[in-house]
């Protein structure tokens, strides 16, 4: 495997790495926060899209950018070291990856040509309380040629800005995937309180209507795009985990330079030395295992062991790096306006998105026992 990255591929992440930097200063990210509204930037979102950075993966037949993989872990990492407040997982990865991988045309030319230009914003709604992605409760019925929708969904990332929602319902045939408009009679929203205040939702369906033209990919098709959405996610998640610890490594560092103890920066003591030291070695264990799985999805070969192992990691190491930052800080640390304080409750929220360490490790275990057989 050759992780390094091609000349196209930098330009791309130099480019996503300059307007998230000038589109993040503190005082913005403070505003946003603090204001009572989604953590949400829609400036910042514009120029992301105006740039094409939205439609990376999106075929060129559609006004993307034709490219991989490797390309989203890569603007991923970037959005994780300024944890910008846009949603470029849950529309270029919940949303749009599987409208181009299993949408038909009518589908792909009404919805992609308008994410790739960043005027439209995509999500899924795979989580629902205590029921694997794969076995919801939420139920489709046929109905004069169409579909009624009912049930709930927890968790639904950016749901409150969305456009439209990807949801996994079970229907007679099996289990199916529907594009909802979120402005639909019969949906309505919760927001919830996040430890990072990424904007999620409870989704609540009602018998709501939909036409033929909704069904994404066929009535039996539901399982593979369901395990499509969540293999990518979790992929891109560990590349969000990545940029996190980078930039909370990068911060803790200088911040040992200069802040002195007896007549001396902390970083010249031993102890806090060490404990940099091992923050830099899971930092390396997040990228080699993120940039594992990007290329493996990008080839085309199978990823689901690289993934679980990838997002043990991210969430055992990226809890680790973020509270030695936060130690190693000291009481500012905790002080919710220095940005060490935004990398560690990030970290702490993708410990347990689309699920934590403990059930990848038995993920792990069922695919080994499965490929000894």
């Amino acid at each position: 495997m050759d992780f390094s990255y091609t000349d196209e591929q930098q330009s791309i992440f130099d480019l996503a790495a300059q307007i998230l930097t000038e589109g993040t200063p503190q005082a913005r990210l403070l505003e946003i926060e603090r204001a009572d509204g989604p953590r949400f930037d829609p400036e910042l979102w514009g120029r992301f899209g105006e740039a094409g950075l939205v439609g990376l993966a999106i075929p060129e037949a559609n006004d993307g950018g034709g490219c991989g993989f490797v390309e989203i872990a890569g603007v991923m990492e970037q959005i994780g070291r300024t944890t910008a407040p846009i949603p470029f997982f849950e529309t270029a990865v919940l949303g749009a990856l599987a409208i181009a991988e299993f949408g038909n045309e009518d589908q792909k030319e009404s919805i992609l040509n308008d994410v790739a230009a960043g005027k439209r914003i995509l999500t899924a709604a795979l989580v629902e309380a205590e029921t694997p992605l794969l076995e919801p409760r939420t139920q489709a019925r046929s109905d004069a040629g169409g579909w009624i929708l009912d049930g709930t969904k927890a968790f639904v990332p950016a749901a409150e800005i969305a456009d439209q929602i990807l949801v996994p319902a079970r229907t007679e045939e099996g289990l199916a995937v529907f594009i909802v408009d979120r402005d639909a009679a019969g949906v309505s929203l919760e927001r919830l309180s996040t430890t990072s205040r990424m904007p999620e939702s409870m989704l609540r369906l009602e018998g709501v209507r939909l036409g033929a033209e909704a069904l994404l990919g066929g009535a039996d098709r539901g399982e593979e795009i369901v395990e499509f959405i969540e293999l990518r996610a979790n992929a891109a998640l560990c590349s969000f985990a990545l940029g996190v610890c980078e930039a909370a490594l990068e911060l803790t560092a200088e911040y040992s330079k200069t802040r002195k103890q007896f007549d001396q920066p902390i970083a010249m003591f031993q102890a806090v030395a060490h404990r940099e030291a091992d923050a830099y070695i899971d930092t390396q264990s997040v990228r080699l295992t993120a940039l594992e799985v990007a290329w493996l999805i990008a080839a085309g070969r199978d990823a689901r062991e690289a993934v679980s192992i990838a997002k043990h990691f991210a969430s055992e190491a990226g809890y680790r790096v973020t509270f030695s930052a936060q130690h190693i800080h000291g009481g500012i640390g905790v002080d919710r306006e220095y940005p060490v304080h935004r990398y560690y409750v990030h970290a702490r929220h993708l410990e347990l998105m689309l699920g934590g360490s403990s059930r990848h490790l038995q993920r792990i275990g069922r695919l080994i026992a499965e490929n000894a057989a």
